[in-house]
């Protein structure tokens, strides 16, 4: 017996809520695990190409100074948000939403390593624009890329559907609660 279009909808957005929960709840730690030696390699490997650079654990040593990347520098909350953007996200393919969730990450990981760089420069230079780079970053940019990543890559994938909001609008429409709702 064939389900209903509804069912099925349903069921795909229990799924999508289920791996949101089940990575929020138990694998966020891992974001961290494979965005971190992501984030660092790339980052010593450009510097290397200017300063005589060395890695010891999270550490970037550089001759003037070492920088620490701790978990706020690799953003494993922002690519949980874009997961979130993206599973969140009603009618979208699978195969769709796989590259789209690539994109999302991969445009976050270059903008978040150019980041990166760019503090280490100016930490590097004993730029007076340091500390207000790095709470500018920290407290707004941060936001920005996230915000920016996600229209940009649902402009480029052809989203039409709302994150939560489509969700919320197909469960809304498919349970009992529109019948108390609607005038008889």
């Amino acid at each position: 017996m064939k389900m209903k279009k509804t069912s099925l909808e349903i069921l795909d957005i229990s799924f999508r809520y289920i791996i949101l929960l089940v990575v929020g709840l138990f694998f966020i730690k891992y974001l961290y695990t494979i965005f971190t030696p992501i984030t660092l390699y790339p980052v010593y490997f450009i510097l290397s190409l200017f300063f005589n650079v060395s890695i010891n654990g999270v550490k970037i040593i550089l001759p003037n100074t070492s920088i620490e990347l701790i978990n706020a520098c690799i953003a494993g909350s922002a690519y949980y948000l874009l997961l979130m953007l993206n599973l969140s996200t009603a009618k979208i393919k699978i195969i769709k939403r796989f590259y789209l969730l690539l994109f999302l990450f991969l445009s976050f990981l270059i903008l978040n390593i150019a980041r990166i760089l760019i503090l280490i420069f100016l930490i590097n230079t004993n730029s007076q624009f340091f500390d207000f780079t790095h709470k500018a970053f920290l407290y707004l940019f941060s936001f920005i890329f996230v915000v920016g990543i996600w229209f940009l890559g649902a402009m480029i994938f052809k989203i039409k559907s709302v994150p939560f909001i489509s969700d919320i609008k197909l469960i809304y429409k498919s349970s009992s609660l529109k019948k108390l709702f609607v005038k008889q």
